[in-house]
């Protein structure tokens, strides 16, 4: 019998830090080399388990990739929609707060290969758009659209259709990340999710063109 003050075996803390490990080995070898073109068995050896112990985590690879995007993603979903909570009143800085949270989260790269290891996969695994839809969009969506039919409600927004204006805020981003991981074409100063959000909502709030000159009094 082990005595009351001996460490915890070893094997017992890596069981509890196993779920952990294969999922840091399927993420580095889906973002290697794609998640179509990984295999149960390949992340069993980068993890140094038998094939069969991955199982006893996750029934299926698409598991394994459901558990990176609860893991990664979901939380920062989570902090997102906090924060536009906390901020709610203000629309402006519920936009703001919105946003910020979210490049926030996506600078961890660890958490930012996950959307787009989704993105290259979903054309050829629908069932990935659908687990991403159901963990995330699903969720962020509504309370955002929620928003901005608020802010027209209270007469901070004008008559607009809050689905489309929704899309019009986010299209951007989704563009900005499409460029750079479908087509490889990226800004000078790199991909800069930040320096983006921040342009993006000069531009949404105070508009694209420079505020006419004063008109000169007449001679």
């Amino acid at each position: 019998m082990a005595r009351p003050n001996s460490p915890e075996p070893k094997f017992r803390r890596r069981a509890e830090d196993r779920p952990d490990e294969l999922l840091d080995a399927a993420l580095t070898l889906f973002v290697a080399q794609g998640y179509a073109h990984t295999s149960v068995a390949q992340i069993a050896t980068a993890a140094g388990v038998s094939k069969g112990a991955v199982y006893l985590y996750f029934p299926s690879k698409q598991a394994i990739l459901e558990g990176l995007v609860k893991r990664a993603v979901t939380p920062v979903a989570d902090r997102a929609l906090a924060v536009a909570n906390i901020a709610q009143g203000d629309l402006r800085a519920t936009l703001r707060s919105l946003l910020g949270s979210i490049v926030v989260g996506l600078t961890d790269p660890k958490v930012f290969a996950v959307p787009k290891i989704v993105i290259r996969e979903a054309v050829i695994a629908p069932e990935i758009a659908q687990m991403y839809r159901n963990a995330v969009l699903d969720r962020v969506l509504p309370f955002a659209i929620g928003l901005i039919r608020q802010g027209v409600d209270s007469g901070q927004l004008r008559a607009v259709d809050p689905e489309l204006t929704l899309r019009t805020i986010m299209g951007p981003i989704v563009l900005h990340v499409l460029l750079s991981e479908i087509f490889d074409i990226r800004p000078e100063r790199g991909l800069a999710l930040d320096a983006l959000a921040e342009n993006h909502l000069d531009i949404l709030l105070n508009g694209l063109f420079a505020q006419d000159p004063e008109s000169r009094p007449d001679d």
